[in-house]
């Protein structure tokens, strides 16, 4: 789904795991949006998020999120 943020920018709302999550994606936790401001690997695939709140969430292969990402205009 492509939705227009209120700047103008496309936003497309995707499920990500923590092999696609990037920086910049915005993911709801506890009814709270959070922006993935760095990511680190962790063993047997999982990854630690950390968000510009400076709070951390570990996330395993099998972990599905939904998140909203900016799309780059080419």
């Amino acid at each position: 789904m492509r939705d227009r943020a209120p700047g103008g920018a496309l936003v497309s709302h995707i499920e990500v795991t923590a092999a696609t999550v990037q920086r910049g994606d915005i993911i709801q936790i506890g009814g709270q949006a959070c922006r993935v401001r760095d990511l680190f690997q962790l063993p047997q695939g999982a990854k630690q998020l950390v968000f510009e709140s400076g709070e951390l969430l570990t996330i395993h292969t099998r972990t599905r999120l939904v998140a909203v990402r900016l799309l780059r205009r080419r």
